[in-house]
């Protein structure tokens, strides 16, 4: 758990903290239950490392490399 939560930072990471903490101030300020929920939903995402797809799942897969060349025969039309 220490590993996820300290490990792979990047830039869209640090990004959604940020958001995340600039919202729970604004909700704290406001007294707005709702906005704080949301601010905890970005500032648990960025912790945790976690994204709206999940595990990986909005990748796209590997683009399929087709070596094998089908000759194609034409008929001459008179």
């Amino acid at each position: 758990m220490k590993e996820l939560i300290f490990s792979n930072w990047n830039i869209i990471r640090f990004l959604r903290l940020g958001i995340g903490l600039v919202i729970l101030v604004q909700a704290v300020m406001a007294a707005d239950i709702l906005f704080g929920l949301i601010g905890l939903l970005f500032t648990g995402m960025a912790v945790f490392n976690a994204s709206c797809c999940g595990a990986g799942a909005c990748a796209a897969p590997p683009a399929k490399n087709d070596t094998e060349s089908k000759e194609i025969s034409y008929e001459e039309v008179k």
